[in-house]
C-alpha cells in the first residue's frame, strides 16, 4: 500500500457492508468488490495483506495522529484516540495524514470512525447485552459454546420483543429469572428419589433378582446370546 497524500475518489457500489475485525481483510474486501459490495471495518494489525508500517510497535502515535496507506480503492488508516484504531475501507475517500485535535487537545473524530460507529452500534450493543449474562466457559468445546450463545441471543430477542409491547419495563436480570422459572414450571417437578450412598450390598441385588423371578421372568429365544441379568 502507498502512503496517503490526499483525498482520492473511491468506487462505491450499490451495497455497503460494515463488519468488525473478526472478518475484515484486504483479500476479503477485494473478493466482495467483485460482487459489487463495498466494505468498511476495523482490522487487526497482523492480518495478511496489511501494511507492515502500520503494524504494532512499528509506529508510535500521539493523540489525534493519523497515518494512511492506500492500494487502489482500498484504504487503511491508523488513528490514535485513547488507543490505536485501525480501519480498512473501500467506501470512504483516502484522507491526508497529520495530527487533528481541537483546542482542548482532544482528537477530532474522523468521519470514517463516525460512520463505522453509527452502522455497527446496534451490533456492538447487542454483543454487549448478550455477553452480560453469558455462561460460556473457555474450556467448553465449540458445539456447547454455540448452543448457549444461540440461547443467549434468543433470550435477548425475546426481551426486546417483550419491551416493545409497551408493558412496564423490567430489568433484564428479572426477565431472565422469570423466564427460567416459567420453563421449570413447564418442565414439571422432579420427584426426589432417596438414593443410598456407597456400594449396595449383594443381598439387595439378590432380592431384586428373586422379585423379578416371581414375576415369571422366562427366557426368550434370540438370535444373539447375551447374559441374563436376572438369573446371572
Amino acid at each position: 500500500m502507498q502512503r496517503g497524500r490526499g483525498s482520492c475518489p473511491q468506487t462505491v457500489f450499490g451495497h455497503k457492508l460494515y463488519m468488525d475485525n473478526n472478518f475484515s481483510s484486504s483479500d476479503f474486501f477485494d473478493d466482495l468488490a467483485t460482487k459489487q459490495i463495498s466494505c468498511c471495518g476495523t482490522v487487526r494489525p497482523n492480518r495478511k495483506g496489511m501494511p507492515q508500517y502500520l503494524g504494532p510497535k512499528r509506529v508510535t502515535l500521539q493523540r489525534g495522529d493519523l497515518q494512511v496507506r492506500t492500494r487502489g480503492d482500498l484504504t487503511t488508516i491508523l488513528w490514535r484516540d485513547k488507543r490505536d484504531v485501525r480501519i480498512l475501507t473501500n467506501i470512504h475517500d483516502a484522507l491526508a495524514e497529520g495530527n487533528f485535535c481541537d483546542n482542548n487537545g482532544k482528537a477530532i473524530k474522523l468521519q470514517i470512525v463516525a460512520d463505522y460507529n453509527r452502522h455497527m452500534g446496534y451490533a456492538d450493543k447487542g454483543d454487549r447485552m448478550t455477553n452480560s449474562y453469558s455462561i460460556n466457559q473457555r474450556t467448553w468445546n465449540w458445539t456447547k459454546k454455540l448452543f448457549f450463545h444461540l440461547s443467549d441471543l434468543a433470550i435477548l430477542n425475546s426481551y426486546i420483543l417483550f419491551s416493545s409491547l409497551g408493558v412496564k419495563k423490567i430489568l433484564r436480570s428479572d426477565f431472565r429469572n422469570t423466564l427460567l422459572g416459567n420453563l421449570l414450571v413447564q418442565a414439571g417437578q422432579e420427584s426426589n428419589v432417596q438414593r443410598s450412598i456407597g456400594r449396595p450390598p449383594a443381598t439387595d441385588a439378590n432380592v431384586m433378582r428373586y422379585e423379578e423371578r416371581g414375576r415369571k421372568h422366562w427366557p426368550i429365544r434370540s438370535a444373539t446370546q447375551r447374559r441374563c441379568r436376572v438369573f446371572a
